[in-house]
């Protein structure tokens, strides 16, 4: 992993509440809240500031603005919700450039895990625990935020102990 272990310990605390909520809102409401994409993006705006080389922290910042144009690209084609995409955004300046591959790796077995995990519960006696979630009755849609905010965590988490 490229990104420093000092980097992804100082932005995880503040970080994994976030990437919780984002999952947590979008399996009861099938929305990731505009208030928890504009913390985690201010978030960055500041911390990075103190963790990261003023050059890395400017190619970081262009990360979330080409995320961000991909992201909605994808969302006018219908392809991703835009709290989805407005979240990858966000997200993107976590992630050092030289992890991209790993992220994608990291999100695949995330997406995998998350919908055979939540499709499971929906047919189990699982769902009785929160039964009017939105997520169990949208037919093929899937709240991606579970994934996108899992991503993130476990990328940070793998960061502090696997980081350069």
């Amino acid at each position: 992993m490229t990104i420093p272990s000092a980097q992804a310990l100082f932005f995880l605390p503040f970080v994994l509440p976030i990437c919780f909520y984002v999952a947590f809102t979008d399996l009861r409401e099938m929305r990731i809240t505009n208030q928890a994409v504009l913390v985690l993006g201010a978030l960055f705006l500041v911390l990075g500031l103190f963790v990261m080389p003023f050059a890395d922290y400017g190619w970081r910042l262009a990360q979330l603005a080409i995320v961000l144009v991909i992201g909605i690209v994808l969302n006018a084609g219908g392809a991703v919700g835009a709290g989805d995409a407005k979240f990858a955004a966000a997200a993107a300046p976590y992630i050092a450039a030289g992890d991209f591959r790993l992220i994608i790796v990291i999100f695949a077995a995330n997406l995998l895990a998350a919908v055979a995990t939540h499709r499971l519960a929906k047919y189990t006696p699982l769902r009785r625990i929160a039964p009017h979630w939105k997520s169990w009755d949208r037919g093929w849609k899937f709240p991606m935020g579970l994934s996108l905010g899992g991503t993130l965590a476990i990328y940070l988490i793998l960061g502090v102990y696997l980081g350069g």
